[in-house]
């Protein structure tokens, strides 16, 4: 593939057939065993790769099948991080989440054993290179939160910093060798820098703390991705979060752009699908040296189709910031950030995602 998102993207994960659910419920009552889980994963994870090769994807994810969130079972496999379950779940707009979250206990460290790296060997072999096979993983900044910061195993930012980065590295690195060429990083943790309202993770930080954060946050990343292979597509996906079509974070990109945009990555995906996302403005920090904006307006959050000329729109409006040729489309976010889903059905995820291959081929001639 040449070195970019697709110019129909998406961000990844799917709604969960019922099929999938029930067994997982199972599973968690001692009904069924991990290897009668693992065969319906395997059964739904096919016919996910290709139902997206229907209706005209060219990054393929299993849909996050084998995770209950986006997040917490990639970071919990590493070492040093824990799973556990808090006393309440994360606030969201009008909504709070299933108890759970992760801890650091430890030094943190790549862990070469991770089961992110079968998943993707599964989805790998079932594509046989048919189109691209697309990981998604959680940021290394989501470590970065107050309350996962562990000041007794890090007195030092610094040593946190090089630790999280270096087994980052290599974790993408472990990835490539498997035969990954797109990784995307998702982060919800730059959303909170912004001058919104952040709504989860505890107190809120001063504007003295976001500002230093802000500056922490693309060195973390850029110490995590330099040096690695230079046909390796790395994206990012910047989210306000996404429980059940609601959201937990305010505030358009202003404060953060001039420092988002130092990541040295090839693609931004940026949610820009309603109100809370600002106007286009930040953009005028996107970096000249050829990254891609995937601008996420299509949202994931209800099953209603787009006005069409108000995405053409909008396309239009962004560039002047930003070329059509550097220019990619996508959904806001994922369709289930946890394995509950967003509020709309599969016939309507299908339909917004078709509709956002049908826009691409439209306003670029291409959906590739």
């Amino acid at each position: 593939m040449s070195l970019r998102p697709f110019r129909a993207d998406h961000v990844g994960s799917l709604l969960r057939p019922k099929r999938l659910k029930d067994a997982r419920e199972q599973f968690q009552q001692g009904i069924l065993s991990k290897n009668a889980l693992t065969e319906i994963e395997n059964e739904e994870i096919i016919k996910v790769i290709n139902k997206q090769l229907e209706v005209g994807l060219h990054s393929i994810t299993d849909g996050e099948f084998r995770r209950s969130w986006w997040h917490f079972d990639f970071l919990e496999h590493l070492y040093g991080v824990e799973g556990y379950v808090p006393q309440d779940g994360l606030q969201f707009e009008g909504v709070e989440t299933r108890k759970y979250n992760v801890k650091i206990t430890d030094k943190v460290a790549y862990n070469p054993h991770h089961p992110h790296f079968e998943h993707f060997i599964f989805l790998r072999d079932q594509l046989d290179g048919r189109a691209e096979a697309k990981v998604a993983i959680p940021s290394p900044n989501q470590l970065f939160h107050p309350n996962i910061l562990n000041e007794q195993i890090y007195p030092s930012i610094d040593d946190f910093v090089n630790d999280i980065a270096y087994a980052y590295h290599e974790t993408l690195q472990h990835f490539y060798d498997l035969g990954a060429r797109y990784i995307q990083i998702d982060d919800v943790y730059w959303a909170g820098l912004t001058d919104g309202t952040q709504k989860v993770r505890g107190r809120k930080r001063t504007e003295e703390e976001k500002a230093f954060a802000r500056q922490l946050a693309y060195q973390v990343i850029n110490k995590a991705v330099d040096g690695l292979p230079s046909d390796l597509l790395l994206t990012t996906h910047i989210c306000r979060g996404n429980y059940q079509s609601t959201w937990a974070i305010s505030g358009g990109y202003n404060a953060i752009a001039p420092f988002l945009f130092k990541e040295h990555i090839q693609g931004f995906f940026l949610e820009y699908d309603d109100e809370r996302s600002g106007d286009f403005e930040p953009l005028q920090h996107f970096p000249s040296d050829g990254a891609y904006a995937v601008l996420g307006l299509i949202t994931s959050k209800n099953g209603q189709l787009e006005d069409k000329e108000q995405i053409k729109a909008r396309i239009k409006e962004a560039q002047r910031y930003i070329p059509l040729d550097h220019i990619c489309l996508s959904p806001q976010c994922g369709f289930a950030s946890t394995e509950e889903g967003n509020h709309l059905t599969e016939e309507q995820q299908w339909q917004k995602l078709a509709y956002v291959v049908e826009l691409a081929e439209e306003i670029f001639g291409t959906s590739k």
